[in-house]
């Protein structure tokens, strides 16, 4: 459902926490956020803006199962789909963030927010940003927005990625919609890393209907009902960006970055301001969770994948755990290169049997002890593209990220070893007789 109407049904089942005090964008309201446990709440007065804001809609897998009206047993595979059979959004003559034109730009009446401390300006987090390549057509996609001035941003645009890549086709400049208060759909869409070519949007429409509307200064379409968008153009400029909490918590060190000049800004008339904490759960759950639908794609390529997890002591981000129906001594090898490939951010991945829970450490770490000897089953593959959110790798100036990559392929062995490898279970009893 809409990001309107989620926020009504959470609202009315008594699940909205509503802060009626002031608070202020510094500092105060990510305290309040990370001390509720991002739990879904609304600021109705915010310090610094007339705008409210609201936070933790997308915090836990159960929340952003209900907002696609799903179960949450579902969404990988209601995820999957979507990435396999994208829907192209129609673009309609009207939308509700257009009902309030403004080309007399001031961002520094929005409640952009400053996190923590080390900070390096205030940030936009939660938005979607719209480019078009010239190559390959419409990408949406996440980036971070420190605030310059009045109608400035500096983005945060990583390198060989879709954005990066466009901006070099079109000679280092690139019009762009940039869109706050979204669908959950939405935000999920533009969390996944699609093929080239593929139309986030269109997975979007996929997961619920996402109708779109052309932006009034740009060449672009935006969702006809997000709250806030701003229209303009990455251009040469740059500008330092930075310090800023990655997923794992950990500062993001400051680079030069390109910046954005707004020239336009469409919302709806009594909009509503959307937030996520950076290097928390929400954040996590937009990085990591798109991710296992990919994974869970690439792997089926090879053997029968039953579910994915990317774990949150990975950072949401670098571990995941893969479960497969083995049927040929080397599924689990085969799982490995194709998780690998599935998401290459991707450090290091778990293969387990069908008979392990991998929601449970426990017994993911158990198939470890019990299945896995590290000279036989551990694949290790030096010198891989990584992650630039990984402190450890290569993360030396002027270079991509450079890391190792292990695969532990943690399934019964093929060969018998003289043991077994299956847990044995007490007898069930019915306590009721004996209490």
């Amino acid at each position: 459902m809409g990001f309107r109407d989620f926020l009504g049904q959470l609202d009315a089942e008594g699940e909205l926490i509503r802060i009626r005090k002031e608070v202020s964008t510094e500092y105060e309201m990510a305290g309040i956020i990370d001390a509720l446990g991002e739990k879904p709440m609304f600021f109705e007065r915010v310090k610094e803006s007339t705008i409210p804001v609201v936070a933790g809609l997308v915090s836990s897998k159960g929340l952003i199962a209900r907002a696609l009206n799903i179960e949450k047993e579902q969404l990988l595979h209601k995820l999957s789909d979507s990435i396999e059979n994208p829907v192209p959004p129609i673009v309609v003559e009207k939308g509700e963030c257009q009902e309030v034109v403004e080309k007399d730009v001031d961002l520094t009446r929005l409640p952009i927010m400053r996190y923590i401390e080390k900070d390096g300006g205030s940030y936009i987090a939660s938005a979607i940003a719209i480019i078009k390549d010239p190559e390959l057509g419409r990408n949406t996609c996440f980036h971070r927005l420190m605030l310059l001035d009045k109608n400035k941003l500096v983005a945060r645009i990583v390198e060989e990625r879709g954005t990066d890549a466009a901006l070099k086709k079109s000679g280092g400049e690139l019009d762009i919609a940039i869109c706050i208060g979204n669908s959950t759909a939405t935000l999920l869409a533009a969390a996944t890393s699609l093929p080239k070519g593929v139309d986030e949007l269109g997975m979007a429409n996929a997961l619920e209907k996402t109708e779109l509307v052309k932006c009034k200064t740009v060449d672009l379409e935006a969702p006809r009902d997000c709250e806030i968008v701003l229209e303009g153009r990455i251009t040469r400029e740059m500008a330092s960006e930075g310090p800023f909490l990655d997923a794992t918590g950990i500062l993001d060190r400051v680079r030069h970055q390109p910046v954005v000049e707004v020239n336009c800004m469409t919302r709806r008339e009594k909009s509503i301001y959307q937030t996520i904490l950076p290097g928390r759960n929400e954040h996590k759950f937009l990085m990591g969770m798109p991710r296992e639908p990919t994974i869970f794609n690439e792997v089926n390529k090879v053997c029968e994948c039953k579910d994915v997890y990317i774990t949150p002591g990975g950072c949401s981000w670098l571990h995941a755990v893969v479960r497969i129906k083995k049927q040929k001594s080397d599924d689990g090898k085969k799982a490995i290169e194709a998780a690998f490939k599935g998401h290459k951010s991707l450090k290091h991945c778990v293969i387990v049997d069908n008979d392990i829970n991998i929601y449970d450490q426990n017994e993911v770490e158990w198939s470890i002890a019990t299945r896995f000897q590290a000279d036989k089953d551990a694949v290790t593959v030096p010198n891989q593209r990584g992650s630039s959110l990984d402190p450890s790798g290569d993360l030396t100036q002027g270079k991509k990220a450079r890391t190792c990559k292990m695969g532990l392929d943690a399934t019964i062995p093929s060969m018998g070893t003289g043991k077994g490898f299956k847990r044995e279970e007490y007898r069930r009893v019915d306590l009721s007789r004996f209490l």
